[in-house]
């Protein structure tokens, strides 16, 4: 399985979605034009996942924006998520977010509808998804 990678810009967030090397991230600013076809090369990498999945899949969410388009986008993700629940396999996602943002609370939210494991974590320093 190819790993996908997409750089960050403006208004594009990084994606990283690696299973050679277990490293599946989003991070940074996400408003795109057409949120659905620019998550749906996403979607497709993660059915693909889902049919030979990691044991532990740890995902890292690090956006210091996000519009209600992307939030649906990254809603529909972490339903993708669930699926590997439901298929017996361990799950955790590591919401990242700065003390002066509200993006706490989005992940709050996203915590509250689904049936995933959130940790929490508080940094300023975005640098911190692309350290390991």
């Amino acid at each position: 399985m190819h790993k996908y990678l997409h750089d960050a810009d403006e208004l594009l967030p990084g994606i990283l979605l690696d299973r050679d090397t277990q490293k599946f991230k989003l991070y940074g600013k996400s408003c795109p034009v057409n949120a659905f076809e620019f998550y749906e090369p996403v979607f497709n990498w993660l059915d693909s996942y889902i049919k030979d999945p990691l044991e532990q899949t740890t995902f890292d969410f690090f956006l210091n924006y996000i519009n209600t388009a992307s939030s649906k986008m990254v809603l529909k993700l972490m339903y993708k998520l669930e699926e590997l629940i439901e298929l017996g396999k361990n799950v955790k996602v590591r919401w990242f977010y700065s003390e002066d943002d509200d993006m706490m609370e989005t992940g709050e939210e996203f915590e509250k509808i689904l049936d995933l494991k959130f940790e929490f974590i508080e940094t300023d320093n975005e640098d911190v998804l692309l350290e390991d």
